[in-house]
C-alpha cells in the first residue's frame, strides 16, 4: 500500500522519504521472501519526538536511504494502528537486551523473525554510540558475510519470544497477596516528589490505583503519603495543563516541572477515574476541579464527531513549548485589569521564565489561593488565557479513532457523570459509545481503528465501557453488547490450551508468535480488564460460566504478575475487583426521589469494587442471584449490599447506606446476614 493513501498520519509523514517504505502486509512480506532479502521494520507513531528526529537525520540522508533500499525491504509501521506488531517486536527487543520504546528499528529475516534491534541512533558516530548509518552498514555486512549467525539468532529469538508470552505463568489465587504487592510498588516510589523513582516520571495511574485499593480498607498512612505526594506533583505541577486542562504524558524531570508536551487519550481516562475516587473519599476540591477541567478538555479539543481522537501529538519540543508557555509580558497584557500579579504569584510566572525563557503555568511550590474568591478570579483568568492560546498554531492532533482508548474514555466520563451528577457527561459518553460502534463495529466484531482488525483490548475496554454505561443509565442494550463482545473474546482470543486472552484473534493475520499479554502498555491489558468485565457479568447475570472464566483467568498469570509487579497494575486491579467485588441492589421506582437518594449514596463513596443496580419493584432477578426474592421494606425504596454470595439487611435510609459503605469490606462482611 502506498504511504500516500495510508490512514496513519505517521506513515503519511514519510511519503516523500528517500527510503522506499512499504506498509506491513502480505505484499511486502511476499516481496521479502521472493527476493530473499532481510526486512528493516521501523515502528513509531505520530507523537513520537525521536521518531521524527531519526527520520530527519537518517532516513532523509540519501546515502543511508540507498543502503536501506538496496539491501532491505523497508517496512514502516504505526504502533497505534498495529499494536499487535508493536507488542510482538517490543517483546523481542527486550529479549535482545534492548530497552524498547520508539522508534523501534528491528532487522528481520524474510519470514519476519528478528535478528538485530536498535532504536534512535544519532546522525554521527559518538564514543560507544554508533550512528544509525553505521548500524545499517554493520547489519548489511552481517547478513551478507555471516548470514548463518543472523539466522541462528532469529531462531533463538523466536523460541524465546514464544516462551516469554506462552509459558506457564500461573499460580494459585491464594499466592496473590495484594497488600504485599502494594508495598512493593510503594518501595519504588519517590517519597519526596512522588511518582516512580527515576530522572523522568510517567503518571502511572494504575500503580497508584493498586496502592489506593490497599489504602482504602486499611487506612495505612504510608500508602496515603505516597499517593497524595504523587497526586500533588501531578495535579499541581507541569504534567498538568493548567490553562486548557488535560494531562501530559510524562515529566522530563523528577520534580514534575517540565513535561513532554504530548496528551494521550488513555492518560486522560485513567486520571479521571483516579481523581473521581479520591474526591469520593475526602471531597478533595483539587480532584473535582481536575476532573471537570479534563472532561472539558476532552469534549472541547479531543472530539472527532461524537468519538474521541487518539492524541495531541508532540512535535518539536521547542515549538510545542511556544504553544503552551508564556512570557511575563504576554501574561500581563492578556490579564490587564484582572489583578495579574495574583495569577503570576500562584502560577510561578517570572520575567526569566521556567522553560526556555518562557513560563509554563504551574502551581507546584507556589502560594495557594487564600480563599474561594481567589479561585473564582483564577478560573476567569485561565479562561482568558485559553481564549488567547486558541489563536496560536496548535500541536497536531492525531484524529484516528482507536476502539480501546475510546472505551477507556467512555467509561471514565460516564462514571464521572454519575459521581458528580453531570447528566450531560453521561450523554456525551453514550454518544461516543454509539459512534465507536457505528464507525468500527461490524456485527459483533470490532476494528481497532479504521482498516485495522480489532485486538483483544478493543473488545475488553469497550465491554467495560458498555457495563459502565449500563450502570449509570440502566439501559439493557449495554449489557447485551458487553455479553456479545465477551463472547467474541472467548471464541476467538482465548488460548484453549493454556488459558488467557491472546493479543490478536485466531482468524487474524498470524505473526511468528501469538502473544498473550499481561503487561499494561500503558493502558490496562486485556487480561486485567477482563477480570473486571467477567466479574461484573457474573454478578449481573448469576451465570456461573462468567465467574468460572474469571477464576481461571486470575490463576493463569498470577506468577508472572508477582514477578513483574511494575508492569502488571491493571492485572492486580482486576484481581482485587474479582475477590472483593460487591453489588448494591436498589429496589424502587426509578422516578422516586428516595430511590435516587439511595443511588446517590452509593456514588458518594469510593467503591472501586462496587456496582449499583436499580430494580423496579416486582422485577425479577435470576434465581441464583443473592438478592433474588428481596423487595421493598415498608413500601419504601430499599437497598441491599451483596457480597460473597450473601446480602445485608435492607437500607431505606440513604444516610444509613452511606454510613455502611464507609466501612472497610471486612467490617461490612460482619454486618451481612447470610440468607437461608
Amino acid at each position: 500500500m502506498s504511504l500516500n493513501t495510508a490512514t496513519s498520519p505517521y506513515l503519511r509523514a514519510h511519503k516523500d522519504s528517500p527510503v522506499q517504505w512499504r506498509s506491513w502486509g502480505p505484499e511486502a512480506l511476499a516481496e521479502a521472501k521472493k527476493a530473499d532479502k532481510p526486512i528493516l521494520l521501523s515502528m513509531g507513531y505520530a507523537g513520537c519526538h525521536w521518531c521524527h528526529v531519526l527520520s530527519r537525520e537518517s532516513f532523509s540522508n540519501p546515502e543511508i536511504a540507498a543502503q536501506i533500499n538496496d539491501n532491505f525491504i523497508p517496512i514502516l509501521a504505526d504502533r497505534e494502528e498495529r499494536p499487535d506488531l508493536d507488542m510482538l517486536y517490543q517483546g523481542a527487543a527486550g529479549i535482545m537486551q534492548h530497552p524498547g520504546g520508539w522508534p523501534l528499528n528491528i532487522f528481520l529475516t524474510p519470514d519476519g523473525a528478528p535478528w538485530w534491534v536498535t532504536g534512535y541512533q544519532p546522525a554521527q558516530d559518538q564514543p560507544d554510540n554508533p550512528s544509525f548509518g553505521s548500524v545499517v552498514r554493520n547489519c548489511v555486512e552481517l547478513w551478507k558475510n555471516d548470514r548463518p549467525r543472523a539466522d541462528d539468532t532469529a531462531v533463538k529469538v523466536r523460541e524465546a519470544v514464544e516462551t516469554l508470552y506462552n509459558r506457564d505463568m500461573g499460580t494459585a489465587q491464594e499466592s496473590m497477596n495484594l497488600d504485599l504487592t502494594a508495598l512493593r510498588i510503594a518501595q519504588r516510589y519517590d517519597i519526596f516528589f512522588g511518582g516512580m523513582l527515576g530522572p523522568t516520571k510517567f503518571l502511572n495511574p494504575l500503580l497508584i490505583e493498586v496502592m489506593w485499593r490497599a489504602f482504602l480498607p486499611t487506612g495505612t498512612p504510608q500508602f496515603s503519603q505516597i499517593i497524595f505526594t504523587s497526586l500533588d506533583g501531578i495535579l499541581f505541577g507541569g504534567a498538568y495543563d493548567h490553562i486548557g486542562g488535560g494531562f501530559f504524558r510524562h515529566s522530563l524531570d523528577e520534580r514534575w516541572m517540565e513535561p513532554a508536551f504530548e496528551k494521550m487519550l488513555y492518560d486522560q481516562a485513567q486520571m479521571i477515574d483516579l481523581c473521581d475516587s479520591v474526591w469520593q473519599f475526602n471531597r478533595n476540591e483539587l480532584c473535582r476541579q481536575r476532573v471537570t477541567e479534563t472532561v472539558g478538555f476532552l469534549l472541547r479539543e479531543m472530539r472527532n464527531g461524537d468519538v474521541f481522537a487518539a492524541s495531541i501529538s508532540s512535535g518539536s519540543h521547542a515549538d510545542d513549548a511556544k504553544y503552551y508557555t508564556w512570557s511575563e509580558a504576554e501574561i500581563d497584557a492578556a490579564l490587564v485589569g484582572t489583578f495579574s500579579a495574583r495569577f503570576k504569584q500562584v502560577y510561578g510566572i517570572t520575567r526569566d521564565g521556567n522553560i526556555g525563557g518562557r513560563n509554563l503555568p504551574r502551581r507546584l511550590g507556589n502560594p495557594a489561593p487564600a480563599n474561594e474568591a481567589d479561585e473564582v478570579l483564577l478560573a476567569k483568568q485561565r479562561d482568558m488565557l485559553l481564549a488567547i492560546r486558541a489563536k496560536r498554531t496548535a500541536p497536531t492532533r492525531d484524529d484516528r479513532v482507536l476502539a480501546d482508548w475510546n472505551g477507556l474514555a467512555i467509561a471514565a466520563i460516564a462514571r464521572a457523570g454519575a459521581v458528580f451528577d453531570k447528566p450531560e457527561w453521561i450523554a456525551a459518553a453514550t454518544k461516543a459509545f454509539d459512534g465507536v460502534v457505528q464507525l468500527l463495529g461490524e456485527g459483533e466484531r470490532l476494528s481497532h481503528t479504521q482498516g485495522s482488525p480489532g485486538i483483544a483490548d478493543d473488545y475488553a475496554d469497550m465491554a467495560r465501557a458498555a457495563l459502565q454505561l449500563w450502570e449509570v443509565t440502566g439501559d439493557a442494550r449495554f449489557i447485551a453488547q458487553a455479553r456479545a463482545w465477551t463472547k467474541v473474546l472467548d471464541e476467538h482470543f482465548w488460548n484453549k490450551e493454556i488459558g488467557g486472552y491472546c493479543f490478536y484473534a485466531d482468524d487474524a493475520e498470524q505473526l511468528f508468535v501469538r502473544p498473550r499479554m499481561l503487561f499494561d502498555n500503558p493502558a490496562p491489558s486485556v487480561n486485567g480488564t477482563m477480570l473486571i468485565v467477567l466479574t461484573r457479568l457474573a454478578l449481573l447475570t448469576a451465570e456461573t460460566d462468567y465467574m468460572g472464566r474469571a477464576s481461571s483467568l486470575a490463576s493463569t498469570f498470577g506468577n508472572e504478575a508477582n514477578r513483574m509487579i511494575q508492569g502488571s497494575g491493571g492485572y492486580f486491579v482486576g484481581f482485587e475487583y474479582l475477590i472483593n467485588s460487591l453489588m448494591i441492589v436498589v429496589i424502587g421506582h426509578k422516578g422516586n426521589s428516595r430511590t435516587q437518594d439511595l443511588i446517590r449514596a452509593y456514588w458518594s463513596k469510593p467503591m472501586p469494587n462496587g456496582m449499583v443496580i436499580q430494580i423496579e419493584p416486582g422485577e425479577p432477578l435470576p434465581a441464583q442471584h443473592p438478592a433474588h426474592g428481596r423487595g421493598m421494606e415498608g413500601g419504601q425504596p430499599t437497598a441491599y449490599i451483596c457480597q460473597a454470595g450473601s446480602c445485608s439487611t435492607g437500607f431505606t435510609s440513604a444516610a444509613a447506606l452511606a454510613d455502611a459503605l464507609t466501612l472497610p469490606p471486612q467490617m461490612r462482611g460482619q454486618q451481612q446476614q447470610v440468607r437461608a
